[in-house]
């Protein structure tokens, strides 16, 4: 891939910044990061005074053109961190493209995070030259054919709308030069996998590309390795964001008391604006029921919602028209909402990690949040992965109940049953003797 006298000049500075600065940041500002004055000035208007961890590490290597894996939970500015660069490349390099063709793609797992990715390159991109348009379910097609019909420099788009648009023709993306691809792990999980696969191999082999994942599990490792060239490592400690500026509590509830519990919580007029997670779609909807019954404004957000419902949702809330969130794992990744105080885990998710995306909701750009879980017996051993998962222990909040009890010295699964169990009566009848039939 060629690049502008422009481009190498950029190039150059980062190299120069990653060579003087990389391990110590001693001036942490967007101006040392080799980003142009234009770009420099959007941040300043928008208020970004100095860049996260994780832009301050991937900005100059993205600036010299390497790939880039990257792991870092949500919440830690990554969306900037590929986007600003990319954005200064595209405007250097200042060309139209073709018809059905993107100059950039970036895949998402979710709508809600197309969303919020377009967002922040409206943002960034204020003043240059440089269009973009969305692909996502839930929408009509049309809209999406007819912007890429005129070409577009950023397309932005879930894996399942934009193969369907790839295979019908309405999509060329045989010169697009640079691809990015986020939450990878989400992508693994949702099944995505195999259609990103079929969507990478319609693109060029010379591109520039950028993997981020908030894990690292062996198959996401199996497919950076397979998409990517000699790859720029870029790692970010979670633990500051999941634990330290977080404080979190777990309430030992019974499962039929949790309904009260967490309208008990809500009463409460510090927790300001909430997101309550919950496993299950129906369990969303039976939740904000409930609330909306018991006088709380609550409104819910989940995947059988159509994207126009679930955008109106979430900006009730992100607006503060709306209190209180009630959301599946949907929102649990990729949902930029500023100021979340608390969030409640109203049922444990099944898999640990999903707690770390969950809680990071709260405590975002610096700022500390609460997270509050409400275990019944049957989580118990959920809680065990999570506590073994983020290193230390949840503080108990209240007393524990009965049920969630064992008795001491008392084995559940002993043989026999518990006295005057059908087992034992079954034996007892076994014992009786057996009399022929006259």
């Amino acid at each position: 891939m060629t690049t502008s006298p422009d481009q190498r000049r950029a190039s150059m500075r980062a190299r120069v910044w990653r060579t003087r600065n990389y391990i110590n940041v001693t001036e942490n500002t967007f101006s040392v990061l080799g980003l142009s004055a234009r770009l420099q000035r959007t941040l300043d208007h928008a208020g970004y005074e100095a860049p996260t961890p994780i832009q301050a590490k991937s900005i100059p290597l993205l600036l010299e053109g390497h790939d880039l894996l990257g792991i870092a939970q949500t919440g830690t500015g990554k969306t900037a961190a590929f986007t600003l660069p990319l954005l200064q490349r595209l405007h250097q390099d200042n060309r139209n493209a073709g018809s059905r063709q993107a100059r950039a793609l970036i895949l998402a797992p979710t709508r809600e995070l197309v969303v919020q990715i377009c967002e922040c390159i409206k943002t960034y991109s204020h003043s240059m030259n440089l269009n973009m348009t969305s692909m996502m379910g839930g929408v009509r097609p049309r809209p999406q054919v007819n912007a890429m019909r005129r070409g577009v420099d950023f397309l932005v788009a879930t894996p399942g709308r934009l193969l369907d648009l790839i295979n019908q023709g309405d999509v060329d993306l045989s010169p697009t030069e640079y691809l990015v691809l986020d939450e990878a792990d989400r992508m693994l999980d949702m099944g995505f996998i195999k259609d990103v696969r079929k969507i990478i191999a319609t693109l060029p082999t010379e591109r520039q590309t950028l993997l981020f994942s908030a894990t690292m599990p062996a198959a996401v490792a199996k497919f950076a390795s397979d998409i990517l060239n000699a790859p720029q490592r870029v790692e970010i400690e979670s633990k500051s964001i999941a634990v330290e500026r977080i404080y979190q509590t777990v309430q030992h509830v019974n499962a039929s008391d949790k309904r009260s519990v967490l309208t008990g919580l809500l009463r409460d007029e510090e927790l300001e604006r909430v997101i309550v997670f919950t496993r299950t779609k129906y369990g969303a909807e039976k939740v904000a029921r409930w609330l909306n019954r018991d006088g709380i404004d609550a409104d819910a957000l989940h995947g059988n919602k159509t994207q126009s419902a679930r955008q109106r949702t979430l900006d009730s809330f992100r607006k503060g028209k709306t209190r209180v969130l009630v959301a599946t794992d949907i929102a649990s990744r990729g949902i930029d909402v500023d100021d979340v105080t608390h969030v409640i885990n109203y049922e444990l998710p099944n898999e640990p990690e999903s707690y770390v995306h969950r809680i990071g909701r709260t405590a975002r750009a610096g700022s500390g949040g609460a997270a509050i879980s409400l275990c019944s017996p049957d989580e118990r051993a959920y809680l065990k992965s999570i506590e073994k998962l983020t290193k230390r222990p949840l503080r108990v909040v209240g007393d524990v109940p009965v049920e969630t009890v064992e008795p001491s010295g008392q084995n559940k699964n002993r043989r026999g049953g518990k006295p005057g169990s059908g087992a034992q009566k079954r034996r007892r009848r076994s014992r009786r003797p057996f009399k022929k039939a006259a």
